[in-house]
């Protein structure tokens, strides 16, 4: 704890302000001393003062409030940090004064402004605030989680646990059948940037940045990512929800940040998060505080508002983009999407090469055939065919008690009983593309569906 000014030293200051008493600076930072010493009706005095001059001026707010909080004037506090939060929803520490002045009289909601407070700046953490909610909460017949004692290894995060999911991918886009426009474009976003550093600098273009994958399931996000960081021989973290959420107060966001953190310390390395919209849901469908938090520190985090993350690949997958808070699209962050549809015919050729890879196949197989029969069948339902196909020879060869090749006829019969998965999606995404299509957003769906032309 610090130790409160010598009061010589904030005399000749009061001289030096009697002198300039225009200096709001210098008002603000002897008012802040006063405030240390518990001078308290000296503060509000230098505070009010100062207001008169500058009435929007934050510190002065959130120092006026705190005087008055310290002076037992609560109702007063309260007109004050709720004006300052009014104009500014993000100060992190009148969220944390407001919390103070409700701890005695609305548990639910000071737990709700401590723990925004926690998800603006997770350093402000205040024992002794959370020690008296956790005290009102069990007082009041049981604890609460957010604020229930938690043993310490609650409060350290496992890395090896966390970050279970670090590796160094051996495939590339080599490995990827077909998709060479979404190939393209992630080099020219991601990948580039990484091998032509000085060229891309010269533009003042830095490395590094977001590109968010959407696309019905099974079509290849997740390892389109993976042969992304492949291809540039990067670090690959692979993050989901379980990764994340946890029900100890701050926590999430503290996971959320040793995750980036983990990922600037292996720089180049492909940050990836995997169905994104159950960490970046729109805050407005959000009723509980926690998620809104999160999503706040998943913001600051895209931002790099604490440490740069240059060399950081952020990739994010998604099957329901309309659901992301808009936030997550601004210039800096997810500002590029991609459409990752069900693979064309050639690509479906060469999926099915990729699947039928090292087993035993018969002369007749003619991929092509099998490739123009599939239409609209995402990745995920050309393997499903394959392993029909695979399950019948198997049937048969032990009928015959000797390995037999797949043949064409076995591929059909299993493609008959594959249907494609992605209709579903897309009848949805159709509604989305058409009714709410904000800024031409969508307009991939729009083209693949054959409903709007490519723009030249």
């Amino acid at each position: 704890m610090a130790l409160p000014p010598d009061p010589a030293a904030i005399q000749p200051l009061l001289e030096a302000l009697a002198f300039s008493p225009d200096n709001l600076a210098l008002r603000k930072h002897v008012a802040g001393l006063l405030l240390q010493s518990g001078r308290l009706l000296e503060a509000e005095e230098l505070y009010r003062t100062g207001l008169r001059q500058a009435p929007q001026d934050a510190d002065l707010q959130l120092g006026l409030a705190e005087a008055y909080a310290g002076l037992r004037k609560t109702s007063a506090a309260f007109v004050v940090v709720e004006e300052l939060l009014e104009a500014q929803p993000e100060h992190a520490r009148a969220h944390l004064l407001h919390a103070r002045l409700l701890a005695d009289t609305d548990l639910a909601a000071a737990t709700e402004a401590y723990q925004t407070a926690l998800s603006f700046n997770p350093t402000l953490e205040d024992a002794e605030l959370s020690s008296r909610l956790r005290g009102r909460a069990t007082a009041q017949g049981g604890p609460s989680p957010a604020f229930s004692a938690s043993p310490n290894d609650h409060d350290l995060i496992n890395e090896q646990t966390l970050f279970g999911g670090l590796e160094q991918p051996s495939i590339n886009f080599s490995d990827v059948g077909g998709m060479e426009s979404l190939k393209e474009e992630i080099r020219l976003k991601i990948i580039h940037p990484l091998q032509f550093p000085d060229l891309y600098k010269a533009y003042g273009k830095a490395t590094g940045g977001g590109l968010l994958l959407y696309g019905p399931p099974g079509c290849g996000k997740t390892y389109l990512a993976r042969a992304t960081a492949g291809e540039v021989k990067a670090s690959f973290i692979h993050v989901g929800i379980n990764d994340i959420l946890d029900m100890w107060l701050g926590n999430s966001e503290r996971n959320l940040h040793q995750i980036f953190e983990q990922a600037r310390l292996q720089a180049p390395c492909v940050l990836f998060f995997d169905e994104v919209d159950a960490l970046a849901a729109n805050r407005h469908d959000l009723r509980q505080s926690a998620g809104r938090t999160v999503i706040n520190q998943f913001l600051s985090e895209l931002d790099g508002a604490t440490r740069s993350n240059e060399g950081v690949l952020i990739m994010a997958a998604t099957n329901a983009p309309w659901q992301l808070d808009g936030a997550f699209r601004r210039p800096g962050r997810f500002d590029r999407i991609l459409l990752v549809t069900p693979p064309d015919e050639p690509a479906r050729a060469a999926v099915l090469e990729l699947l039928l890879r090292e087993k035993p196949v018969g002369q007749s197989l003619n991929l092509q055939k099998l490739a123009a029969q599939t239409a609209g069948y995402s990745g995920a339902d050309l393997k499903a065919v394959v392993d029909v196909a695979i399950e019948s020879c198997l049937r048969e060869s032990m009928k015959a008690g000797k390995p037999l090749p797949l043949e064409q006829r076995t591929l059909q019969d299993a493609i008959g009983k594959v249907r494609p998965s992605t209709r579903e999606w897309f009848a949805t995404a159709k509604n989305y593309a058409l009714y709410s299509n904000e800024g031409g957003l969508y307009d991939d769906i729009l083209v693949y569906l054959g409903i709007k032309k490519p723009s030249a």
